[in-house]
C-alpha cells in the first residue's frame, strides 16, 4: 500500500469502523432471523463438528483459528490485500455485534412470524453487503471470509458478485459435508450478499472519494 497522510488515513480508517459498523448490523438482523447461520460459520460449525478439538476450544475460537489459517494462506499469495483493517475486522467484528444484538433482541421474540423474519433475512443481507463494501473501498483491507472472494476477483479478473457467491457456496457445501447445519439463511444470504456488494462497489468508492476530496480541497 502507498504511503498516505495522516489525515487520509484518518479518514479512511474513519470510513472503515463505520462500514464494519454498518455490515454487522446486518450480520445481527441476519443473526436475530433466526432461519440459519451464514455460509462461513456453517464451515466454521462443521470443522468444529468433525475434527477432534481439545475440550477448551470453542466455536468462537475455531472461527477466530480459521480466520487467521485464510489471512496466513493470503498472505502467501495476495500480501498486497492483508492491511491492518483485517486485523481490525477480526478484532471488533466480534463486539460490535454483540451490541447491535442489544437493542434488536427484543424485536425478535420466538413468536415472530415467518414473514418478518424473512423480511429482517433480507434486509440484514443487504445491509451487510453495503457496509462490506466500505470496508473494501477504504483499501485498510477486510475481513478474512471478505478478503477470499476480493482476492480471488483480483487475481482472476471476474466480477466480485459472482465470485463472492461462488466463495459462499462453497463455504457452505464445505461445511454441510462435516456436519455443520445449513438453512434458508444460508441460501439467502450466499445468493443475495455477492450481487448487493457488486452494486454498491461503485457507490461505497464515490463516497470514500467525496470524503478524500474534502480534506485534499479538490472539487468532487
Amino acid at each position: 500500500m502507498r504511503r498516505m497522510g495522516k489525515p487520509e488515513l484518518a479518514i479512511r480508517l474513519l470510513l472503515l469502523l463505520a462500514g464494519l459498523t454498518v455490515a454487522h448490523l446486518g450480520v445481527a438482523l441476519f443473526l436475530e432471523s433466526d432461519l440459519g447461520p451464514d455460509p462461513f460459520n456453517v464451515l466454521v460449525q462443521g470443522l468444529y463438528r468433525s475434527l477432534p478439538w481439545p475440550e477448551w476450544m470453542s466455536h468462537g475460537r475455531v472461527h477466530l483459528l480459521v480466520s487467521l489459517l485464510i489471512v496466513l494462506a493470503l498472505l502467501a499469495v495476495g500480501r498486497s490485500y492483508i492491511h491492518m483493517g483485517t486485523l481490525v475486522c477480526m478484532a471488533l467484528g466480534g463486539p460490535i455485534i454483540d451490541l447491535w444484538t442489544v437493542p434488536l433482541a427484543p424485536l425478535f421474540p420466538d413468536s415472530l412470524a415467518l414473514p418478518w423474519r424473512l423480511l429482517a433475512l433480507v434486509l440484514g443481507c443487504v445491509i451487510l453487503a453495503f457496509g462490506m463494501t466500505i470496508v473494501i473501498q477504504s483499501d485498510l483491507g477486510a475481513g478474512p471470509n471478505d478478503l477470499v472472494a476480493v482476492v480471488l476477483s483480483g487475481k482472476s479478473g471476474k466480477p466480485f458478485g459472482p465470485v463472492r457467491v461462488g466463495v459462499d457456496l462453497c463455504f457452505a457445501l464445505a461445511g454441510w459435508l462435516m456436519g455443520g447445519v445449513a438453512g434458508l439463511g444460508t441460501l439467502v444470504c450466499a445468493g443475495l450478499v455477492g450481487p448487493c456488494a457488486q452494486v454498491f462497489l461503485p457507490v461505497s468508492g464515490r463516497l470514500r472519494d467525496l470524503c478524500l476530496n474534502k480534506i485534499r480541497g479538490d472539487t468532487p
